[in-house]
């Protein structure tokens, strides 16, 4: 798997409770939404942004590492056996 850095975008692999930002009021993160990553803790866990198509954050959560996928955007090469 490839490792993940600051500012990858990520996806979530399961559900996971969340505050939204300006409401304060509990949302349910769902199993495929995008953030971006904003601070990597010791590559355990990671502090992602979730905003809306506008660029505006609706929560910020600490994920731990298992339930993210980095998004990739270039093909890994093949080596021949």
């Amino acid at each position: 798997m490839d490792s993940i850095k600051e500012y990858d975008l990520v996806v979530l692999t399961k559900d996971i409770s969340a505050i939204h930002k300006q409401t304060q009021i509990p949302i349910l993160l769902r199993r495929g939404q995008v953030g971006t990553v904003v601070m990597d803790f010791e590559e355990q866990a990671f502090l992602i942004d979730f905003a809306d198509k506008e660029g505006v954050t609706y929560a910020m959560e600490t994920v731990d590492k298992k339930y993210l996928i980095p998004l990739l955007y270039q093909p890994s090469s093949v080596l021949a056996s």
